[in-house]
């Protein structure tokens, strides 16, 4: 191209020349003009410049937008990514720094003790999970559980949100997850730690978005790509499971789930002796654990922040239980909004809950235990499943609503959630395991089948309400119940 531009012109210069050749630049008394000659040829060089100038900005611009769109999308995509960056870690955060965790710590222990040692697996053949998801609410500290995990293995920490790698243009995320398993394995053994992972490992449905579905794809590509020996272990964060894709949840993937629970009595004393370490505090810790049910591990940091301040603003030397009870309600209605519960609420929780307890209890319903805001009933696995097992599912997410309207002749918006669960189960018999009156039943025989399995619970409540009142007393002062403190109260009792 260049070397047919160069051509063209030469042929045109000579062209101007010859006409000039012939030309007469000469004046009325027969001499040539060559002042005449030169004002001509500057004129003729000018246009000629100007038609040149032209003609090369046309060619650039027409040339821009011809360009491949592919190309065009690959500048947009670097220019979009310049700002993302994989940033490698080492955590100096270890197991001792987290407190409260201890059946988290256990759960984790084998993905340290593989990070450490994978050759005494490979050894016996143990295949450990490539990736493992830690599910629990906000604020419980599962980011800061990936960084004691990195830190205890002594291995690069890569962090990102999930969130980071969501964007418009289709191509960027799956981009940004290939770059960040990539540099993992570069600096491997390692630790790639997503949070929110939701943000990218939604159920894919009815509704797409080609760019979070491209995302999620190489992100299930990756995982399967890499092989356990790489001694690369994904660790993702989530507070809404039910959400996830159930390919993220396959074996193979993040088949290993770790739940992080609010923490308990004795959980929450020994965070607040963590963040109580080096202050000037001297009262019973006890104490401060029981005003602060239903705090987490970032409202607890913030409710000795906030007492901290209010003993330095009465000029005290130390800070007292008194600060902290000062402090209480500005922590509970200010800016933070921490969830917790008045005594009233706590005693209201401890009958639902002791109930549900020890009626499932003795309807063999499987749990190890249950806390005054949670329970960990174990989902029935098996193919085949009886309807009286079903229906005694149902009564164990009723027996709260039962027990509750008897100590307190009321009811109360606790049970929202037991009662969605019950009316599921019910559902499911009606409409897919055929076990209403009819073959094919209607919403009128789930409320039948909810009505008779809420008589038969009252019932069974009134048995069994002298074992109910003393896992009461355990839960309210505890605020967990074991399987075990129930066999011995049964023991007791019965």
């Amino acid at each position: 191209m260049k070397q047919t531009n160069k051509m063209m012109l030469t042929i045109l210069i000579t062209i101007v020349l010859i006409m000039l050749a012939y030309l007469g630049f000469k004046d009325d008394n027969g001499n040539f003009d060559f002042q005449k000659l030169f004002n001509d040829v500057l004129a003729i060089i000018i246009v000629f410049g100007f038609f040149v100038l032209v003609a090369v900005l046309l060619r650039r611009f027409s040339g821009q937008n011809q360009q491949n769109p592919q190309s065009q999308m690959q500048l947009q995509t670097e220019e979009i990514d310049k700002d993302f960056s994989i940033n490698m870690t080492k955590s100096d955060v270890t197991f001792k720094d987290v407190a409260g965790i201890d059946e988290v710590k256990e759960e984790l222990e084998e993905v340290v003790d593989f990070l450490k040692n994978p050759s005494k697996y490979e050894k016996f053949g143990i295949k450990l999970p490539k990736g493992v998801l830690l599910v629990g609410p906000p604020g419980v500290g599962k980011t800061l559980i990936a960084k004691a995990v990195a830190g205890e293995a002594g291995v690069p920490f890569f962090y990102q949100s999930g969130a980071g790698f969501v964007q418009m243009y289709v191509g960027i995320g799956a981009k940004r997850v290939k770059d960040l398993f990539n540099k993992a394995k570069t600096s491997s053994p390692a630790i790639i730690f997503i949070d929110e992972i939701d943000a990218i490992g939604k159920a894919r449905g009815a509704l797409r978005n080609d760019e979070r579905e491209a995302t999620l794809n190489q992100l299930l590509t990756e995982m399967d790509g890499f092989e356990k020996s790489e001694g690369v272990v994904v660790i993702a964060a989530t507070n809404k499971i039910e959400l996830l894709d159930d390919a993220l949840l396959r074996a193979g993937r993040f088949d290993r789930r770790v739940y992080v629970d609010l923490p308990g009595l004795k959980e929450r004393e020994e965070i607040l002796k963590v963040y109580l370490k080096n202050k000037p505090y001297s009262d019973e810790i006890t104490e401060l654990a029981k005003m602060s049910v239903g705090f987490n591990g970032a409202s607890l940091a913030s409710f000795v922040n906030e007492a901290s301040i209010h003993a330095l603003k009465r000029d005290a030397t130390n800070i007292e239980n008194q600060d902290f009870i000062a402090i209480k309600d500005k922590v509970l209605i200010g800016k933070k909004k921490i969830l917790t519960y008045t005594e009233q609420e706590k005693r209201v929780l401890s009958y639902y809950q002791a109930a549900k307890a020890v009626i499932a209890y003795w309807l063999d319903i499987d749990f190890d235990k249950i806390t005054l805001v949670k329970d960990d009933f174990k989902d029935i696995d098996r193919e085949l499943v009886s309807k009286s097992e079903i229906m005694s599912k149902i009564s164990v997410y009723l027996s709260g609503i039962v027990c509750v309207e008897d100590i307190f002749n009321e009811r109360y918006s606790n049970a929202k959630e037991d009662v969605f669960k019950a009316k599921e189960l019910a559902n499911e018999m009606v409409s897919e395991y055929a076990m209403g009156e009819n073959l094919l039943g209607n919403e009128m025989e789930v409320a039948s089948i909810i009505d008779e399995q809420f008589n038969k619970t009252k019932v069974l409540y009134v048995s069994q309400k002298e074992v109910i009142l003393k896992a009461q007393e355990i839960l309210f002062e505890s605020e967990i119940l074991y399987q075990e403190d129930l066999k011995r109260v049964m023991d007791e009792v019965l």
